[in-house]
């Protein structure tokens, strides 16, 4: 799962480390402002998918005495990381050199250049943006992808997606800032073109850290899932009650399940142990990330004949 992941990351290192160089070199020949902060723009983009292969790599080490839960976490960390570089260089940076070319603005030279590689960059961003869409198909089985990604908790799908629809978008501004500004001779407009895109990003980033934020600090399961659980527990005969389904994701792939079960009185262990291991095997059957499962077994009514069948059922 992790290596497919990690192939839209490195299609969006390579797409971007060379687009990045060109439109620097083309920043350099035209002097336009959109163009530059296009390239930092790519570049951020370039050293994001750096740090979020080494995300998945740290996220990936074998539980240990002081994690005994694994790294998953360590994955949502870096995304955070990287939202905040997003947020503070391409958006900051592209804004700053906006504002500047509006005070200070400077005549472009022949725009022939950067439009040829604005095209080029579009079909590489595109390019991209498909390889990681693929990806992300073959991972969810909903048909609405705007829904899909809500609910994707894997920060390599949803941060390569955000920042290959954000390129696209950003490089539509820089065509018409380049095009406005040398067709009516208003340099000012190309630096105008560079703070929207600065907006842009910061918007980008300001989701990511959204997302990354809730996953750090332990979002569970949504509620449509923990009422589908809660339904396939209170299906068996024997139990009385459950209380409200805990969860945590502890990695992309990977949640955390524990449930406190209410049985009747007159229920034996041997029939305790049968449902429990039943609802063990439907959630997995229906959510096979939730791979850690924790089960609470006890009798409604504790009383001195019942006490001594209630037991901690622990499944893995």
């Amino acid at each position: 799962m992790s290596s497919r992941s990690n192939i839209a990351i490195y299609g969006a290192l390579a797409a971007n480390t060379a687009i990045a160089i060109t439109k620097f070199i083309v920043a350099g020949i035209t002097g336009s402002s959109a163009m530059l902060s296009e390239a930092i723009h790519s570049i951020v983009d370039a050293g994001n998918s750096v740090l979020l292969l080494v995300g998945t790599h740290l996220s990936e080490r074998p539980p240990s005495e002081e994690h005994p839960f694994g790294h998953g976490k360590e994955l949502y960390f870096w995304s955070l990381i990287v939202a905040i570089l997003i947020f503070g260089f391409g958006g900051g940076v592209s804004i700053y050199e906006g504002i500047k070319h509006i005070q200070y603005p400077v005549a472009l030279t022949d725009p022939l250049w950067s439009y040829v590689v604005l095209g080029a960059a579009a079909v590489f961003e595109g390019a991209s943006l498909r390889l990681a869409l693929r990806q992300f198909r073959r991972q969810t089985q909903e048909k609405n992808l705007w829904s899909a990604l809500r609910r994707s908790k894997d920060p390599t799908t949803f941060t390569v997606v955000a920042e290959d629809t954000a390129a696209l978008a950003g490089l539509l501004i820089a065509v018409i800032g380049v095009y406005t500004s040398h067709r009516w001779n208003l340099p000012a407009l190309d630096g105008a073109a560079s703070v929207a895109i600065g907006i842009l990003l910061a918007g980008v980033a300001v989701l990511l850290v959204r997302e990354s934020r809730g996953l750090l600090i332990g979002e569970g399961l949504s509620k449509h899932t923990t009422d589908e659980i809660s339904r396939m527990v209170r299906s068996h005969d024997c139990i009385e009650s459950l209380t409200r389904p805990l969860s945590m994701y502890i990695g992309r792939h990977e949640v955390l399940l524990t449930l406190d079960v209410h049985f009747r009185p007159d229920t034996s262990a041997e029939e305790m142990l049968h449902a429990v291991e039943a609802i063990e095997r439907q959630i997995r059957a229906s959510f096979p990330q939730i791979l850690r499962i924790y089960i609470e077994a006890r009798h409604l009514q504790t009383t001195p004949c019942a006490a001594a069948h209630r037991r901690k059922i622990c499944l893995r």
